[in-house]
C-alpha cells in the first residue's frame, strides 16, 4: 500500500525486448553507481537538451515515502475529471519501463522512448551520469515536446537532490507520509529524512502535508517557512473524515466538500487523497471544481495497491477465494497492511505471500503482518530483482513464515480446507511486477 518506492531501474535482462530496453542496459555503464544523489550532472545534462525543464506545463511535484504513487494516482484522475490533458513521471515500473511517463494521458509508445533516450544519449557524449538521471531527462524533452496542461512528477528518492528537483517553480508540491526508509542514502532520523524530502518545497509554493510523525513536521514546517511557502498540514490547513460506506467530508478554509469513497482501497488512501485536494486547491487553478475531485477520487487507478487480482494465479485458488496484490515493503507500509488486515480484512482469514526486496526492513514488516496471518509464506520469483533469499525471509519473520518457493508453490501449498479465504501477496514492488506478469 505504498507509493513507488524508488528511483534504481534494474537492467532489463536477457529476456527483454525493444529498442528501449536495449538503451538502458547500455546506460547503466555510464556510471559505477546506481544511485548518486545530485543535481550536478542533471542540470548539465538538461543545459545540453536546450532546458526542457522550464518549458513544461504546471507541475505538481510529490515527495514521501509511502503513499507517492496513490497521490499521484488521485492527481491525475481528479486533472484528467476536469478535462485535462495530464503528464505523469512515476517509479518503478511493475513490468515494463513505460509505465513510467504517461504523455498527455496515454503511456509512452516505444518509438517516442526510444527516440527520446537515444537524444539524451547522443547529446550527454558519454558524460557520466546514473540511468535514472537519463531516463529523468528524457522524459522532460518529452514532456516539453508533447503539449499537455499538468505535471504530475514523483520524485525517484528522496527529495532535495533527487533528479526530479531542477523545477524551479511547479504550481504546488506535496510530501506524503515520511517513515524509516533508504537511511543508507537520507540519514537514520525521520527528521534527516524529512528535510531531505522537503527540499522539493520552494519559495512560496504551497506545500500540502498530510498525517506525519511530529518530528517530520516539525522539520517540514521549518523549510517551509524558510522558504516562505505556505504550507497545507491535515489538521491544521485541511482535514478529512471519513463516513459510513468509506465516503470522505473534506474541510479546509475554503470550505467543506462531501466526496465518494477513494477508488483505491484502504483507510490509509483518505490521507493520500486528501494530500492531493490540498495541493490543488493550494494552486487553486480555475479548472478545479467540486465535481472534478469527487469523479477523480471515485475513478484513480494504480496498480499493485491493494489491487484485486482474477486471472491465472487467482484461477488456482478455490470458488470463493479472493486473491490481492500490494506492493508495501517498507515497515510503515507493514503498519498500514496490517491495520488493513485487522479491519478490511477481518471477516476471513487471510494467508500471506511475502517477497522482499534484500536490505529493506524485514523484521519490522513481517512483525506487523505476522499476528493476522493464518499461514505466512516467504515466496521468490525467478525473476524478482534484487530478491531476498526464501531462508533469509522465514529467519527475519523469526520463524512465523514458511517456506514457500515460487508464488505458484505457495498458492498451491496453502491449507484450503477451510471457510473461504484471502490471500496477500506483498513485499516488494518487484515482486509485484512478476505476479502481474504471472497473473496475465
Amino acid at each position: 500500500m505504498t507509493g513507488p518506492h524508488s528511483a534504481p531501474i534494474a537492467p532489463a535482462g536477457p529476456g527483454a525486448t525493444g529498442r528501449s530496453e536495449a538503451i538502458i542496459d547500455r546506460l547503466h555503464g555510464l556510471h559505477p553507481k546506481l544511485i548518486d544523489l545530485s543535481l550536478g550532472r542533471m542540470r548539465r545534462c538538461l543545459d545540453a537538451l536546450g532546458n526542457p525543464e522550464r518549458r513544461l506545463p504546471p507541475v505538481v511535484h510529490v515527495a514521501g515515502t509511502n503513499g507517492k504513487g496513490s497521490t499521484c494516482a488521485f492527481l491525475r484522475a481528479i486533472g484528467e475529471a476536469a478535462g485535462l490533458r495530464v503528464h505523469v513521471y512515476t517509479s518503478p515500473h511493475l513490468v515494463r519501463f513505460h509505465e513510467r511517463i504517461r504523455l498527455a494521458g496515454r503511456l509512452v509508445e516505444e518509438e517516442a522512448l526510444t527516440g527520446a533516450l537515444e537524444h539524451v544519449e547522443r547529446v550527454n557524449a558519454g558524460a557520466p551520469i546514473t540511468v535514472f538521471e537519463v531516463t529523468t531527462a528524457a522524459a522532460f524533452h518529452l514532456f516539453a515536446t508533447v503539449p499537455a496542461d499538468l505535471l504530475v512528477l514523483e520524485v525517484g528518492l528522496g527529495g532535495r537532490f533527487d533528479a526530479t528537483n531542477v523545477v524551479d517553480r511547479p504550481a504546488a508540491t506535496a510530501i506524503t507520509g515520511i517513515g524509516m526508509d533508504h537511511m543508507e542514502f537520507l540519514g537514520d532520523t525521520v527528521a534527516k529524512i524529512a528535510f531531505e524530502k522537503a527540499g522539493i518545497i520552494k519559495p512560496g509554493v504551497p506545500c500540502a502535508t498530510g498525517l506525519q510523525p511530529p518530528e517530520a513536521l516539525a522539520t517540514i514546517a521549518g523549510v517551509a517557512r524558510e522558504r516562505g511557502a505556505p504550507l497545507l498540514a491535515r489538521g491544521a490547513g485541511w482535514d478529512v473524515a471519513r463516513r459510513a460506506g468509506g465516503a470522505l467530508a473534506w474541510r479546509d478554509a475554503d470550505g467543506a466538500l462531501d466526496l465518494p469513497p477513494p477508488a483505491l482501497p484502504g483507510a490509509h488512501q483518505a490521507d493520500n487523497a486528501g494530500i492531493a485536494i490540498a495541493a490543488l486547491r493550494g494552486w487553486n487553478p480555475p479548472w478545479l471544481t467540486a465535481e472534478a475531485i469527487a469523479r477523480g477520487l471515485a475513478t484513480a487507478e494504480w496498480p499493485a495497491r491493494m489491487q484485486r487480482l482474477r486471472g491465472a494465479l487467482a484461477a488456482m485458488l478455490p470458488p470463493g477465494w479472493e486473491l490481492w496484490l500490494d506492493g508495501g515493503h517498507n515497515a510503515p507500509a507493514g503498519l498500514v497492511l496490517a491495520e488493513h488486515l485487522a479491519t478490511a480484512f477481518a471477516d476471513r482469514p487471510a494467508h500471506l505471500l511475502v517477497g522482499m526486496k534484500g536490505g529493506k526492513q524485514a523484521p519490522e514488516f513481517l512483525g506487523a503482518l505476522a499476528p493476522h496471518a493464518a499461514t505466512m509464506w516467504a515466496v521468490q520469483e525467478p525473476g524478482q530483482h534484487l530478491a531476498m533469499p526464501v531462508e533469509a525471509i522465514v529467519a527475519a519473520s523469526g520463524g512465523a513464515a514458511r517456506a514457500g518457493g515460487t508464488v505458484r508453490d505457495a498458492l498451491a501449498a496453502i491449507p484450503k480446507d477451510g471457510p473461504p479465504a484471502r490471500v496477500l501477496i506483498c513485499g516488494s514492488l518487484y515482486l509485484a511486477g512478476e505476479v502481474l506478469k504471472l497473473d496475465g
